[in-house]
C-alpha cells in the first residue's frame, strides 16, 4: 500500500557536497560546491534548509547544524561514469551510465561535421570551440547578426549549442537548424547528449541577453526509467523545468518550462495545491547556470537564499501523505578552477509532515535511490536494466 500519494523531488541542479574518491580523476580535487560557497560570501541565510538538515551534511561557515533536523539527510555518490546533468538524472531515475557521452571541449567539433551542417542549414558557422554561453555572444553576436552566420559553440559538457538572435535570426529558425544539428549528431562519431538551442535578445556588447525559449534536443534513454514505469502504470509525472528535456519527454504526463529557478518553485507551489497522484520532478537550473558556470559563489549563495524563501512556501503546503526530496545531479564549485562541473556527492533530504523521525542516512552509493524509493511507495517493481535500493523503510 503506498505510504505518499505525491512526491516531490527537486533537483538543486549542481549543488555537490564534497569530493568523491574518484573525483580527482576527473580533474576534482578537494571540491565541495555548498561548503566552498559558505567560505566564500560573507551572509548566507537558509533557515528552511537549515531546519531540514543540509548544514549537517558538511561545515558551513554561517549555518550551524541542527540537533534534531526535520528531514532524513545523507549524502549520494555518483555510480555512472560522468559529471553531467543528462548522467545525473538519469541516474537518479535508474540508469547507469557507463560509457560517458562524447565531449569536443578540446578541440571543438570536427570539420566534416560542421561542413555537413552547414550544407544543411545553409548557414556559415562561427565559433565551434569550447565557450561560455555569455562569453561567446560577446564575442561573435555582433558578427551574426550584421552576416547572418550562425554560432556553434560546446563546453565541458557533452552539447552541441547553437545561438540565435529571436528577431534577426528568429525562433523557428533556431530550432530548424537544431533539428538538424540533432540529426546529424545521432551518428556515433559525433553524437552528443543534447543539442540546445540558445535564443537571445539585444544588437551590441553589452546588452545580449539570452532567453527562456532555449530548447534541449536530448538523446533518450538507453532503457526504461521510473519515469516510464509511473506512466505507464497511470501515475502523473509533472516536469518542471528541464526535465522534460533531459529525458526527451520519455515518462512525462505533464511539463512546464520555467523563466528562472525562482519562477520553477512557483510553479512547484501551484502544483502543490493540485491534487494530482504520482510524482513531480523539478529542476531548478539557474544555480549551476548562473552562478556555477560562472564561479561566483556569492550569486550562488543570493540563489539558494531566494530557493529557501519558497521552500518555505511549499513545506507550509505539504500533506500527509507527501514526500520531498531535495537533491542534485552533480557539482559544479565556483571556487574551482576553470567552468566546468565538478565530480562531487550531492546531498539527499528527505521530508513529510508525517514523519515520526528523522536525522542522518548511510551514505548511498548511487543517486538511484531516489528512484528506487519513488517506485517502491508506489508499489512498483523497478524496470529493468536498472539500479538502486529504496530507502522507503528507513523514512519513518
Amino acid at each position: 500500500m503506498e505510504r505518499y500519494r505525491r512526491i516531490f523531488i527537486i533537483v538543486l541542479d549542481s549543488l555537490g557536497v564534497g569530493a568523491m574518491p574518484d573525483s580527482p580523476s576527473f580533474g576534482d580535487t578537494g571540491v565541495n560546491t555548498l561548503e566552498h560557497i559558505s567560505q566564500s560570501t560573507d551572509t548566507f541565510q537558509i533557515p528552511n534548509l537549515q531546519k531540514l538538515g543540509l548544514a549537517n551534511l558538511c561545515p558551513l561557515k554561517q549555518v550551524e547544524p541542527v540537533k534534531t533536523p526535520l528531514a532524513y539527510y545523507t549524502k549520494l555518490n555518483e555510480r555512472s561514469n560522468g559529471k553531467d546533468t543528462m548522467t545525473g538524472h538519469w541516474e537518479i531515475m535508474g540508469l547507469e551510465v557507463k560509457t560517458p557521452f562524447q565531449t569536443f571541449t578540446e578541440t571543438g567539433f570536427p570539420p566534416e561535421l560542421i561542413a555537413e551542417l552547414e550544407k544543411r542549414t545553409g548557414k556559415t558557422i562561427i565559433g565551434n570551440k569550447s565557450a561560455s554561453g555569455t562569453e561567446i555572444l560577446e564575442e561573435l553576436a555582433e558578427e551574426e547578426i550584421a552576416t547572418g552566420h550562425m554560432i556553434v559553440y560546446t563546453s565541458a559538457d557533452s552539447v552541441l549549442q547553437i545561438c540565435g538572435n529571436e528577431e534577426t535570426f528568429g525562433l523557428d529558425e533556431l530550432y530548424r537548424c537544431c533539428e538538424i544539428a540533432r540529426e546529424l549528431t545521432m551518428r556515433d562519431e559525433w553524437k552528443v547528449g543534447r543539442v540546445i538551442a540558445r535564443p537571445y535578445v539585444g544588437r551590441k556588447k553589452g546588452e545580449f541577453q539570452r532567453t527562456s525559449n532555449r530548447h534541449d534536443y536530448a538523446l533518450k534513454p538507453f532503457s526504461a526509467t521510473v519515469l516510464n514505469l509511473l506512466k505507464d502504470h497511470g501515475l502523473d509525472v509533472l516536469s518542471i523545468g528541464k526535465i522534460k528535456d533531459i529525458f526527451d519527454g520519455e515518462g512525462i504526463t505533464k511539463a512546464w518550462k520555467s523563466k528562472s529557478s525562482v519562477h520553477g518553485m512557483e510553479q512547484t507551489i501551484d502544483a502543490a495545491k493540485e491534487d494530482f497522484h504520482g510524482l513531480c520532478f523539478v529542476n531548478l537550473v539557474d544555480f549551476d547556470a548562473l552562478w556555477g558556470h560562472r564561479r561566483d559563489p556569492d550569486g550562488y549563495a543570493r540563489e539558494l537564499e531566494k530557493f529557501d524563501v519558497n521552500l518555505g512556501v511549499l513545506l507550509d503546503l505539504l500533506r500527509d501523505d507527501d514526500l520531498l526530496i531535495l537533491t542534485a545531479d552533480h557539482g559544479n564549485d565556483p571556487t574551482y578552477t576553470g567552468t566546468d562541473h565538478t565530480r562531487e556527492k550531492v546531498p539527499f533530504l528527505a521530508y513529510s509532515p508525517s514523519l515520526q523521525g528523522s536525522g542522518k542516512l548511510p551514505e548511498a552509493d548511487t543517486f538511484a535511490v531516489i528512484g528506487a524509493t519513488v517506485a517502491d511507495n508506489f508499489g512498483l517493481e523497478m524496470p529493468e536494466h536498472t539500479i538502486g535500493e529504496s530507502l522507503l523503510e528507513k523514512i519513518r
